[in-house]
């Protein structure tokens, strides 16, 4: 298992609160979602040396995505 460092943990913070503002839900909320399907490590923390290059607005993008992907799946719409 990888260590998290305290910039990848700073990082997904950063990431989370961001991806909850635009989505207009608490950042509380955003993060059970994103545990829910182990997007918080996947996503946030695995992908930490890809993401954190790009712009606050593109890691949004992509939490919005890889989330709605994942919700959609399970409730059979893909």
């Amino acid at each position: 298992m990888a260590t998290t460092t305290v910039t990848q943990t700073q990082f997904a913070t950063l990431a989370i609160g961001a991806t909850a503002k635009s989505m207009g839900i608490s950042a509380t909320e955003l993060f059970n979602r994103l545990k829910r399907y182990g997007l918080v490590r996947r996503l946030l923390l695995d992908c930490y040396d890809t993401l954190h290059t790009e712009s606050i607005e593109g890691v949004v993008w992509n939490v919005q995505e890889a989330l709605k992907n994942w919700e959609a799946k399970e409730e059979g719409k893909i």
